[in-house]
This record gives structure tokens, sequence and C-alpha cells, in this order.
């Protein structure tokens, strides 16, 4: 639902958080309404450029914001009469005209007019594109980064220093895995100001069951992606025929979508391995569930890429496990600080598809290795990812910030 005012519950003595999106939600943003639609201490109200997919993300209060124009520059009556009848000095020699301050969106007064108490900005692109905008505010906020968005425009003319400003002036700078942190401080973040924001998993959503050999010798590997470099769908490609050799009803289960689907489609054609692939698209998060209690083994390969993308600590990899699925992972990344190898998964190292093959052979030939890592990986989880507890520590976050 779109709403242009507050709700009834904002008589509420609770804080009020912002959370400020350029979208609300893109399909792929289900850790980002977890951690909106669940706040505890903090009322909070979505300020967003676009609404899409309110049905999947309900959510209320949403309020749109409103492109301003941009104003002409303001000039000085008596000084254009002076120099132009007066003295006759035309063009004037010196500059007669005032640039008025432009702020591409209304973000400061809807600010200002919910009576916002601290404002989260989601990706730190879109910290640098409303910089202005929260500066004219001059209320504290936060900004959260989630993995493309430490070098998305880093090689954008002025970008690096426009983002240093979005370090000095945020309260705090949160990330979503380690790695992302120690990237955030190597582009110049106070070391200070840096904390953890780690995805939240609703752990009582989804149910955990041991894996364990199937009969029929019907093996299914699944991954749950955007269609894209980072993921490692290639490396897998090259890695199933090693591991197809000693299991050949092995099935490789894809859901998601992305620009490099027709790609991989093509890929998986060339390689002869239609009847080993299966791409279902995007799925619902109760569909996508379903697929997970259907395999055997969470494969997430990620690898990093040409402009240095790289991943947080991957949200469909932390549900898979809680639902007793073993990982085999690539040491990539934030998958480390979720997945200790030989415990609750395998990590290889990146774009390597036979030590990827060896890994799942591994694991596929030892049934009791198979029973204790499915166990191992939904422990994890829910010792460290549940959803109550990273609510707190990201509400202690605004707490911090409003000091």
């Amino acid at each position: 639902m779109n709403s242009c005012a507050p709700s009834s519950e904002n008589s509420s003595t609770r804080p009020l958080v912002a959370s400020l999106c350029g979208t609300y939600l893109k399909p792929e943003m289900q850790s980002l309404y977890r951690q909106i639609a669940n706040l505890k201490e903090f009322r909070n109200i979505v300020i967003a450029e676009q609404v899409q997919n309110i049905e999947q993300f309900p959510f209320d209060p949403i309020v749109r914001m409103t492109k301003q124009p941009r104003l002409k520059p303001r000039g000085n009556f008596l000084l254009r009469f002076w120099y132009k009848h007066i003295t006759k000095q035309w063009p004037p020699p010196r500059e007669i005209t005032t640039e008025r301050p432009f702020y591409p969106y209304d973000v400061h007064s809807l600010l200002a007019a919910h009576g916002v108490d601290v404002a989260h900005a989601y990706y730190g692109h879109k910290a640098v594109k409303y910089l202005p905008m929260l500066r004219k505010w001059g209320g504290p906020w936060v900004v959260s980064f989630h993995g493309v968005d430490v070098i998305k425009f880093i090689d954008h003319d002025g970008y690096p220093d426009r983002l240093k400003e979005v370090f000095a002036e945020a309260r705090l700078v949160l990330g979503r895995s380690d790695s992302l942190l120690s990237a955030l401080s190597n582009l110049g973040c106070p070391d200070e100001k840096l904390r953890i924001n780690r995805t939240p998993i609703p752990l009582d959503a989804i149910s955990f069951s041991r894996r364990q050999p199937p009969s029929d010798g019907q093996w299914r590997l699944i991954q749950a992606c955007r269609l894209i470099a980072k993921k490692g769908l290639f490396t897998t490609l090259k890695a199933l025929p090693l591991v197809i050799a000693q299991f050949p009803n092995l099935k490789f289960v894809v859901c998601g979508q992305g620009p490099q689907e027709q790609e991989f489609r093509k890929r998986i054609a060339a390689a002869g391995l239609e009847n080993h692939v299966e791409l279902v698209g995007w799925l619902s998060q109760q569909e996508l569930l379903g697929r997970y209690q259907q395999s055997h083994v969470f494969l997430h390969p990620s690898e990093m890429t040409k402009s240095s993308d790289q991943e947080g600590v991957p949200n469909s990899m932390l549900e898979a496990m809680a639902s007793g699925l073993p990982v085999v992972a690539t040491q990539h990344g934030g998958i480390p600080e979720a997945v200790t190898s030989g415990h609750d998964g395998l990590l290889v190292p990146e774009k390597s598809p036979e030590q990827l093959a060896a890994a799942l052979i591994a694991l596929l030939t030892d049934p009791a290795k198979l029973l204790a890592t499915s166990q191992n990986a939904s422990n994890s989880v829910r010792a460290r990812f549940g959803l109550e507890q990273q609510i707190e520590n990201l509400e202690s976050c605004y707490r911090e910030a409003m000091i």
C-alpha cells in the first residue's frame, strides 16, 4: 500500500527510522524486506523513488519521493541594471547570478515532515545520490553496503570523492560481511564507523531435514541466485561432467533469472548437459524452500569478477543451510564467514572446476559425512544468523547513530 502520510501507528513513542530505497523492492531484495518489516524497538517508514512488488513485500507506510525541477540561477537585478545601463559594461566583469541549491528529490522535506529520528540509506551508491538531501535535512543517518555497491561506479569521475564524503558524514557504515567491511576500509571509510549487518534469516519458517543419499541415485544439486558472473555458474558447468561420470542420474537445479541466462543455456547445450541441468526461473520463497527439501547439496561457487564484484554472505546459501543442505562453495567474499570447510560444508578455490567436482564427489560418496555436514549446516546458521538476533544488532546501530 502506498501512503502519503504516516499510519496511526506513528503515534507510538518509539523512535522513527526511515528506510531510503531506490526501488521498493526488487524480487531479489528479500533480505532488505526482512529488516524493514521486522523492527521491534523502532517504527519504520519507507521512502522510495519507485514502488514495485508490493504484493510480495507488503508494508505501510511507503512514501514516494518526488523529483524536483532544477531552478534557474537567481540574478541580481540591481547589479544587472548597474552594469547594463549605468557603467555600460556588458557582459558584466563579475558574476551577478547565484546558483540555487539543487535537490533531485524531496527526501529532506519528507524526512522533516514525518519527524524521522534516523535514516537508513540502503546501498552505498544510493547514499551518494541522496547525500545533498541528507545534508539539507541535517539528522543522523547510516548507510549499508550489500556487495556490488562497494565497487559500483567506483571508476566514474568524481565518484570515489563523493563516496568518501558519505563515509565522513554517515554516523555509521554497515556491511553484510567482514570482507565487505575490509573493502570499505580500503576505500577510505574510518574503521571506527564500520559495523557488521548480517543477513537476517527467519528460521521458524524453514524446516530442517537431515540429508541422506537418495535410494534411487537421483542426486539433486541446487543453486539459487541471479544469473550473473560472480555466481560461478560456468565453472559449475565445467565441473558437472566429472561428477556425472560417477553419478549418471545427477541433476543440477538452478533457481533464478539474470542477464547471463541465454549464454548459460547455450553453454549447457554445448556441453551436452540438457538432461542434467534444469533452469526453473525465479521462485517464491515458499517454492524455493520446497525445492531445497527435494535437494541434497547446495552449490554456490562464487568468484571475483573482472570489475571486482564480490559476495557478502549469500542469503540463499544461509537459508539452504538452515534447511539442512550441506554447502559446496568457494573461498570467496563473505562465504568463509558462514561456512567452515569440513564442518558444515566444503570450500574450494575460485574458478577451479576440478576441485569443485572433487569436493562434490567427496560429499556424495560419504553418507556419514553428508549426514553430519547437513546437521552442522543447520546448527551453525541457527546459532548465528537468526532474524531476531540480527534485528537486535541493526537496532543497536540505529540507537548508536542517534547519540
